[in-house]
């Protein structure tokens, strides 16, 4: 088993940042990927950022240029760095870690974003 921690959501104003922190409980070997997804109320959820194994990075287009994923191997910890925010990015962020062997998906308890306009 493995425990998902987040912290660092809050109320910012438009134009401002946050960082989320997602620290597991224990090292796992054998992952594929960690990533950050995202729900707003009524809406599906959604992926935000996402890292492999091998530290390759990934983002849809609605963030792309404004977040960046990034992780501490020594800390078990993968972090968003959230910048120039819009209020449409307001939702409940979720940690997620994506095991390989065997293959599981740990999700976080989540942390809530709210932009200001």
């Amino acid at each position: 088993q493995v425990q998902l921690v987040e912290s660092g959501g809050g109320l910012v104003q438009a134009g401002g940042s946050l960082r989320l922190s997602c620290a597991a409980s224990r090292r796992v070997v054998s992952f594929n990927a960690m990533g950050w997804y995202r729900q707003a109320p009524g809406k599906q959820r959604e992926l935000v950022a996402r890292i492999t194994s091998g530290g390759a990075a990934n983002y849809p287009d609605s963030v792309k240029g404004r977040f960046t994923i990034s992780r501490d191997n020594a800390k078990n910890t993968v972090y968003l760095q959230m910048n120039s925010l819009k209020p449409e990015d307001t939702a409940v962020y979720y940690c997620n870690l994506d095991v390989r062997l065997p293959p599981y998906d740990y999700w976080g308890q989540g942390t809530q974003v709210t932009v200001s306009s």
